[in-house]
């Protein structure tokens, strides 16, 4: 049994013991933590929250709400819902802030309580710092009988988030529906299921093939959208002769698409070919984290912008985002970050601005990856001791590699040339995740190889 507390959000397997799992006392007790903090920062006694569906996301879905309700907050309740709509409800609700009941691309067993603040974003570290503080110290009182809050339920977020999107000046509903795009789509028996197909009509797509679209929790398959777990997908697409695939993970945030001769579009191009469009339409900066592909600083600098980097973290990239005024952004995972819709990662809107290019382009889905610079990123680790000083090491590769272009907000990142190595440690093993970049994947191997054979030479030292 696993429960992971971070400043962001609650995360554990369902079952076990108390503070070994999530379980219903764990439940509880942040959730109070959270409702406690919310008022206090606020003033405010009301939040939205809405869940994906995980099997187990009715049991968590009632103790948070009964929860809030004792500690005298109004809940606003949207069901089965997507991360990215309970970001937007947060702020048209004028709540306190919001919970999501979503393990987003974790398996069945898991579950976790994502924690918005009242702009619907991610709360920041010194707040989920608070509100694991108030945790542990259980600095909690209830409310009376006659303050208990009262429970809405409110079905009418999937038609809001919808219009929202739609409303977007970027997006083309006409363009779309002139192109008749044949689109086969697997929403891991989620939330996508429901909001996905909804979508796709509102933007003219008449021909939609669905797999797993049943909201009934029970994932198909590993939920994360990564091409291993995308088979199914990548064969009806060939199957049914159609123009592109669409898959989202549980909570639908994020987003990659498979092309029509069923080969993989490349989640980490989800952002850069919607960052393509937008750049193209608007002058403007973006944000991705370190560890994404060079790509979208490429198509960036070539469209007169300027590309930034920021730690690994939604938080830190919304962050980033809003100092440098940057008009998209998000992360390699598929993650898409539109500021004029909201500060989060939305599929839906994705959806809408890749189909919009698509059409507009006139190209084929592999047509339009091949566009874009090639890249290949190769993900490797290295195990340590649980004694071993593991900053100590990572700055002597630091010196090592002084006279490079180098990172140190999140790790140690180093580039050479168009090819660049992030170095993170693990905040829960006694392991150094190791990421590197080039335009092959020979050569993104040779390069994670040389890091590790330093890591080794340090060592033994």
């Amino acid at each position: 049994m696993t429960l992971i507390k971070s400043i962001s959000g609650i995360r554990g397997t369902i079952g076990g013991a108390a503070g070994d799992g999530l379980t219903p006392v764990d439940i509880v007790k942040f959730t109070s933590a959270f409702g406690t903090w919310a008022i206090s920062k606020s003033g405010i006694k009301k939040i939205v929250i809405g869940r994906d569906a995980r099997i187990s996301g009715s049991m968590v879905n009632n103790l948070v709400i009964g929860t809030l309700q004792g500690l005298g907050i109004d809940v606003i309740d949207l069901g089965l819902s997507t991360t990215p709509t309970v970001e937007i409800a947060v702020p048209l609700e004028q709540a306190a802030g919001g919970i999501i009941l979503t393990a987003s691309h974790n398996p069945k067993q898991w579950n976790a309580l994502k924690l918005l603040n009242s702009k619907g974003e991610f709360i920041s570290d010194m707040d989920g710092k608070d509100v694991l503080g108030i945790a542990e110290r259980g600095d909690l009182k209830y409310a009376d009988v006659d303050d208990l809050g009262k429970v809405t339920h409110d079905d009418s977020y999937l038609q809001k988030h919808i219009d929202a999107v739609l409303a977007l000046p970027l997006v083309d509903v006409d363009a779309i529906t002139k192109a008749d795009f044949k689109v086969v789509i697997d929403c891991v028996n989620s939330t996508g299921g429901i909001f996905i197909p909804a979508l796709l009509k509102a933007l003219g797509v008449k021909t939609v093939h669905e797999l797993f679209c049943e909201p009934d929790g029970k994932f198909p398959h590993n939920p994360e959208p990564l091409p291993e777990n995308l088979i199914a997908l990548s064969q009806e697409v060939v199957k049914k002769n159609a123009d592109l695939g669409i898959a989202v993970d549980p909570d639908v945030d994020r987003l990659c698409f498979v092309n029509e001769d069923g080969s993989m579009f490349g989640e980490e191009y989800t952002l850069v070919a919607v960052a393509d469009y937008v750049l193209k339409n608007t002058v403007g900066n973006t944000v991705s984290n370190l560890s994404s592909t060079r790509a979208l600083r490429d198509v960036t600098e070539k469209a007169g912008g300027e590309y930034h980097a920021a730690a690994v973290g939604e938080v830190n990239v919304v962050n980033k985002m809003k100092e440098t005024n940057a008009i998209i952004g998000g992360e390699g995972n598929g993650g898409v970050i539109y500021p004029e819709s909201h500060y989060g990662r939305d599929a839906l809107v994705g959806i809408a601005l890749f189909l919009t290019h698509l059409a507009k382009s006139g190209k084929t889905v592999s047509a339009l990856r091949a566009s874009y610079p090639a890249y290949f990123i190769s993900k490797n680790k290295i195990t340590l001791t649980p004694e071993m000083d593991i900053d100590a090491l990572l700055l002597k590769v630091e010196e090592k590699y002084k006279k490079q272009p180098h990172s140190t907000i999140d790790g140690l990142k180093i580039e050479f040339d168009k090819e660049w190595v992030h170095l993170r440690r693990s905040n829960t093993e006694p392991i150094i995740r190791i990421y590197s970049e080039g335009n092959s994947e020979t050569v993104a191997n040779n390069l994670a190889n040389k890091i590790i054979a330093d890591i080794k030479e340090i060592l033994s030292i």
